[in-house]
């Protein structure tokens, strides 16, 4: 598994889950095992590399020792290994890590090691970002409340998972290990989904009204999209756009199960879709969680640290700027732009919203740290912005900036015409989507099967497979999930 992997030509979630369908024959407490491993390595590639400099034999086989031995205990392998192999794994694990130098200590490449370096408590920041993380769920606002939801949880089959209380977000509850989610009844009735509560929390800075024009401009799978519908009861319109139809296809079923009605699912063809300029100074609320490099969701897809590179940041960071520069066309006088990311990187965060500003006077920067804390009173933030780190929230790393576009006296007259020149618009949009005009979704959900995406298709979702929302729940198969 592990020499097909670490060639890099696909994401570890798509490789593993391919190798798993080409070896039907493994039991599941194997495959959860080898799944488990295998996340292992990739979270402490480098120093397991270091480790593995004085063994004999493949490099592949001494990595999967190590792997092993951390997640099955090094007794577990005596009866595997050569007398040669057990004793230089002896050696390697009496090696005291303290004494590496920290990039290797915490597996990380030399670029991300001083980026991350250069922020507060980097020890224990990288230290998170190797650890697993938790399965995050959110109820359904629309079908159930989340206390009724834990109680019906913690009292039945589920309760083994140690179902609790989020601490932050009204409707999130965290489980222990990796239950088949997408067995359970109430996931399939669409009362739960899974997503980070990082992301969850996106929906309180977007702040969604019953009634309003809504739009989520990279919605991915659709789990913000889900979120937001849902608050605002299945009223007005809530266009869902993505420029992958793909995705867009996957969270069709999604739509489905959740009983909206007000989604509008429409696959643009770039930052100047013709279909998004007629949207131009309409929508109350636009969300933009951008394509990113997910380095905050790394305790999820470790191998993204292997698989990015400073050139390709740099090519994400023109990618955000252009895209937020679109997004903003679309929001009405008085409304509100939600900028975020999936990163804990300066240049996709609070530089990006700082440029934004410079050009862009007709914008005003709201203090989303006082926006969340007003919901979330417990949540340590530092305005302007919400930053959010494993290691301090228990989230993914998540970053949101909140612009409000400067209100503009207009004559009444002018004003009435403007809002028939908006109703026009949106009939006209929602004509060209692939959905009803009244942005109701087939039973079926219309979804057809997609081929799993690379690493940049992944993170165009505004963060990487399950880097909070964004992929299908886990499979009995026990495979960890890559993410929103």
């Amino acid at each position: 598994m592990l020499g097909e992997l670490l060639q890099w030509t696909y994401p570890a979630d798509a490789t593993l889950s391919h190798w798993f369908r080409a070896h039907p024959n493994l039991g599941g407490r194997d495959r959860g095992e080898i799944a488990e491993s295998v996340y292992d390595v990739l979270r402490h590639l480098r120093r397991y590399r270091r480790m593995a400099e004085s063994g004999v034999g493949p490099s592949s086989r001494r990595l999967a020792i190590l792997g092993l031995a951390a997640t099955l205990g090094r007794e577990a392998l005596d009866e595997g290994l050569e007398p040669a192999e057990a004793e230089w794994l002896r050696h390697v694990l009496r090696i005291d890590p303290a004494t590496l130098p920290r990039a290797v200590r915490a597996s990380m490449p030399d670029w991300l090691d001083e980026r991350l370096g250069a922020m507060d408590e980097p020890e224990r920041l990288m230290q998170s970002l190797n650890r697993q993380a938790a399965l995050d769920l959110r109820v359904n606002p629309l079908k159930a409340e989340r206390d009724a939801m834990l109680a019906m949880l913690q009292n039945g089959p589920a309760a083994q998972y140690e179902p609790r209380a989020m601490p932050h977000s009204p409707w999130g509850i965290r489980v222990a290990g990796r239950p088949a989610i997408n067995r359970w009844q109430l996931f399939e009735d669409g009362s739960l989904e899974v997503q980070d509560e990082g992301s969850q929390l996106l929906a309180l800075l977007v702040g969604p009204k019953r009634g309003e024009m809504i739009i989520d401009f990279c919605a991915g799978a659709g789990g913000k999209s889900l979120l937001l519908g849902a608050l605002m009861r299945s009223t007005g319109r809530l266009y869902a756009f993505d420029v992958s139809a793909a995705r867009l296809a996957r969270a069709k079923p999604r739509f489905a199960r959740s009983g909206l009605s007000n989604v509008v699912p429409v696959a643009i063809d770039g930052d100047n879709d013709a279909r998004v300029k007629r949207l131009a100074g309409k929508a109350q609320r636009v969300l933009v969680d951008a394509p990113c490099s997910g380095i905050g969701t790394l305790r999820r897809n470790p191998d993204l640290k292997w698989r990015q590179h400073p050139d390709s940041l740099a090519e994400l960071c023109e990618l955000q700027h252009r895209i937020l520069k679109s997004a903003a066309r679309c929001v009405a006088p008085g409304g509100r732009l939600v900028y975020a990311t999936c990163s804990l990187l300066e240049e996709e965060n609070a530089a990006q919203a700082e440029r934004f500003l410079a050009e862009h006077p007709d914008f005003e920067r709201l203090d989303a740290a006082e926006i969340i804390k007003n919901r979330c009173p417990g949540l340590e933030l530092e305005g302007p912005y919400m930053q959010l780190r494993p290691d301090v929230h228990g989230t993914d790393g998540f970053f949101a900036a909140v612009f409000e576009r400067r209100k503009v006296a207009r004559p009444a007259k002018e004003a009435a015409a403007k809002q028939a020149v908006a109703a026009d618009a949106d009939q006209a949009l929602a004509a060209d989507a692939d959905v009803p005009a009244d942005g109701s979704v087939p039973a079926d959900g219309g979804a057809q099967a997609a081929p799993q995406g690379s690493v940049a298709a992944g993170i165009e979702d505004g963060q990487a497979p399950l880097a909070g929302d964004e992929a299908a729940p886990p499979e009995a198969a026990p495979a960890k999930p890559a993410s929103a």
